[in-house]
């Protein structure tokens, strides 16, 4: 890598961590809430009470509650890694089957 290449990484991943940070700190008072509070919320904006959920969670009804915010992070991040591991996978095999065809 030359000199040149390595200034415009080095710029260019400084560029990325700003992006990256500029808004944590910007944003002053900021909530990051979830994509399951804010429709909760506006549901209830628009039917007030008398909206009743069609169905509860399966793991809720077994466990008898709510699942606490750090499980449901977990087994986000588990269904995360078992996607990118398949996909990973499946990308994976595509590259060497092209390998193996040019050889």
């Amino acid at each position: 890598m030359t000199a040149k290449n390595k200034k415009i990484m080095a710029v260019l991943l400084l560029l990325v961590c700003l992006i990256a940070m500029i808004p944590l700190f910007a944003i002053k008072g900021a909530e990051f809430g979830g994509s399951d509070d804010a429709g909760s919320q506006m549901i209830s904006e628009i039917r007030g009470t008398e909206y009743e959920p069609w169905f509860t969670p399966v793991l809720e009804t077994m466990l008898g509650g709510e699942l606490p915010g750090e499980v449901e992070s977990l087994i986000f991040c588990l269904q995360t890694g078992i996607g990118v591991g398949v996909l990973a996978f499946f990308m994976g095999r595509f590259v060497e089957r092209k390998k193996w065809q040019d050889k």
